[in-house]
């Protein structure tokens, strides 16, 4: 009878299997918590540029990223439904800046009160997004298209509307201005817009986490087929995502009036990208079925941050831009390493 002697493992072979394993680890923790990697850039970021500038970390400075990243973070909120579900919206930015004007106008053309106004703002934007599920629901055609093609459509009725002339703040009654006044708390000063921002993403945090129907938006950005099959009506759930979405677009758009002080139809051409952006690095996959608000909030304060730092630091506004850029390419690069995590 012949035996077999193993020969021991070389010292390499350990390396490389000990450095897999790690990898693995790694995956998989980030494959469960992909809020990890989005909070670990943020806290690195903060102490990086609080070291190239002492100003960076001051209240003031930190209350001025806050009041930036606002109304990019509550548009971002409803991209982050979208996306959950594998679609994309790049009408965000036209429907809440289309929004912000209507509201104004309907304030000083139509002479209404301020309340009924924004409701009606309000209003407006949900029937957008409520346009945009139509058409990705009833006619089926792809939420790119759809929302490229909105995209053009509410920003050239924004120029109809407006005449290309901005409302004033001051000819508005006050209520669509409050979101931008300040309160102190401590050394830092928080619009109001801020807190409105931060309340939603606590409600759709718990809506997303806690509620069947949050179960179904993952579900069917997880596998539109597999959860049809399940019974969920993936095509009222898609509804109700561009629908809600819209809403939240109108609310940053009420944000952005109190922001800027006035209605200007000649803002917003980023912030579709922006909104996409936020999400991307907040780890939020663009395949669905992965990630979250909290992700999301994350992301835009990172977008923020480098912003601001950046800004302290000197560097010129071009490279502000492309190193966002090359964030956005790393977190895509590592969401697409993440899926490919084993079960």
């Amino acid at each position: 009878m012949s035996t077999t002697t193993r020969e021991p493992e070389s010292a390499p072979d350990f390396d490389v299997r000990r450095h897999d394993s790690l990898g693995l680890r790694i995956q998989h923790v980030l494959h469960g918590n992909p809020v990890l990697g989005p909070l670990a850039v943020l806290i690195v970021s903060i102490i990086a540029f609080s070291i190239v500038n002492t100003r960076f970390f001051s209240a003031t400075n930190l209350s001025l990223v806050l009041a930036q990243v606002t109304v990019i973070a509550t548009l971002a909120l409803g991209q982050t439904l979208v996306i959950l579900t594998a679609g994309i919206d790049l009408a965000a930015g036209a429907i809440a800046v289309f929004s912000s004007i209507l509201i104004a106008n309907f304030c000083t053309k139509a002479g209404m009160p301020g309340v009924p106004a924004l409701l009606l703002g309000f209003v407006c934007g949900t029937a957008m997004g409520a346009f945009n599920g139509f058409l990705v629901t009833r006619i089926k055609l792809p939420p790119f298209i759809v929302t490229l093609g909105t995209l053009t459509i509410f920003f050239s009725l924004n120029s109809v509307v407006s005449n290309s002339e901005t409302v004033r703040g001051s000819d508005m009654p006050a209520l669509m201005t409050w979101a931008g006044n300040t309160f102190p708390i401590g050394g830092f000063r928080f619009t109001y817009g801020s807190i409105i921002m931060l309340l939603l993403f606590a409600f759709f945090f718990y809506a997303l986490g806690s509620t069947a129907w949050g179960r179904h938006v993952y579900a069917t950005g997880d596998d539109i087929e597999a959860a049809r099959l399940a019974g969920i009506q993936t095509n009222r759930v898609l509804f109700s995502v561009y629908t809600v979405a819209g809403l939240l677009y109108a609310a940053g758009g009420w944000i952005l009036i109190g922001r800027l002080a006035s209605a200007s139809p000649n803002v917003g051409i980023d912030y579709n990208l922006d909104s996409i952006t936020a999400v991307v690095l907040g780890g939020t996959s663009l395949f669905g079925g992965r990630g979250g608000v909290l992700g999301t909030l994350i992301g835009a304060l990172i977008v923020g941050v480098f912003r601001n730092g950046l800004q302290l630091g000197g560097v010129e506004v071009v490279w502000q831009g492309f190193a966002v850029g090359l964030l956005v390419l790393v977190a895509v690069s590592l969401d697409q390493w993440i899926r490919k995590v084993k079960a």
